[in-house]
């Protein structure tokens, strides 16, 4: 664990020391985030933003895990090849994200959004085939862990489709949670510290390593991410976080617990979704619009309930870090 934990700080500093040149970066290239016109009219002053602070995140912890464990990938070891896994996922999605960060900042409409779904999710869906493929043929996961199971049960093919559905789903969830200052890294580096611990105690220290790695580097974004923030994770960060979040959770066989883990998450997820449900079906059926919510995801319905933004993320990662404790719990069993 303190070979885990060094990573970890190793990551800050080394994100941390050029934040400030990033962001002066992208202010010089007018990188700067849309805001939606339907969104809380508060969020307006914040036009202009840099985004794509997920490459202060990404970069760092690419360089630590790929160079020390440079012999590992080229004697082509299993833990080389599993090292490899959320490296990928990290780059791959992260990609994706970059160019949707790249079309929204450059989208002349003023709706700020980037690539279009239907563009979108058919890639989504071919880079988590290859992550799920990789891990089921390469790494020979396809188990899952339930607690107070003391073995894993093996569900075989079955665990690709679920591996692509959660990969999908959690780096759209994080996206989604992406929509105040600070909320999504520091829900999400509680998430990648519960998943760490789960990994050290299966004695997969070297997946533990890249979980603390990530919670370093989001910590660095986190210093300038604060409220008032200076810089924005954008869709390079979030969509590459919620992928490699999944990926770790699938690694380590407890998987079933990502959404107790990352309750947040799943709550601005289903917030969306319920919205947009009730409000066609509603529109449909009685004629008249209505949603449960004042506005979706959810963050944005306590901001309008009169709850500050600070006061929103403060209270969310509350509620991360008690359901994280509990997933460790479970995982315990």
């Amino acid at each position: 664990m303190s070979y885990s934990l060094t990573l970890g700080a190793l990551a800050f500093f080394l994100a941390v020391i050029w934040g400030t040149p990033l962001i002066r970066l992208l202010k010089n290239q007018q990188m700067g985030k849309r805001i939606r016109l339907e969104g809380p009219q508060s969020h307006q002053v914040k036009a202009g933003t840099p985004t794509m602070g997920g490459i202060l995140i990404i970069l760092p912890v690419v360089f630590i895990t790929l160079g020390l464990n440079l012999a590992n990938l080229l004697g082509f070891t299993l833990i080389g090849e599993s090292v490899l896994v959320p490296v990928l996922a990290l780059l791959s999605f992260g990609a994706l994200g970059l160019l949707d960060d790249i079309a929204g900042v450059r989208r002349r409409r003023g709706d700020a959004q980037g690539l279009l779904a239907r563009s979108k999710f058919p890639l989504q869906l071919v880079l988590a085939a290859i992550l799920a493929l990789l891990m089921y043929f390469r790494l020979n996961v396809h188990s899952i862990a339930l607690p107070t199971v003391p073995q894993r049960i093996d569900i075989d093919g079955l665990w690709i489709a679920l591996a692509v559905f959660m990969i999908v789903a959690s780096a759209n969830a994080v996206n989604m949670t992406d929509g105040l200052d600070g909320l999504a890294g520091s829900i999400a580096a509680v998430c990648y510290i519960a998943y760490g611990v789960i990994a050290y105690l299966q004695g997969q220290v070297w997946l533990a390593a890249i979980c603390l790695s990530i919670v370093g580097a989001i910590f660095a974004f986190l210093w300038f991410n604060a409220y008032p923030a200076q810089l924005f994770m954008g869709d390079v960060g979030s969509m590459a976080l919620g992928a490699t979040l999944a990926v770790v959770a699938l690694m380590t066989g407890q998987w079933l617990l990502l959404p107790i883990i990352g309750l947040p998450f799943v709550a601005e997820t289903l917030s969306v979704i319920l919205q947009v449900t009730t409000a066609k079906f509603s529109r449909r059926f009685l004629g008249r619009d209505i949603r449960p919510f004042k506005m979706a995801p959810l963050h944005h319905h306590f901001e309008l309930a009169g709850w500050s933004e600070t006061h929103v993320t403060q209270r969310f990662f509350i509620v991360g870090l008690i359901s994280a404790m509990f997933g460790i719990a479970l995982a315990l069993l």
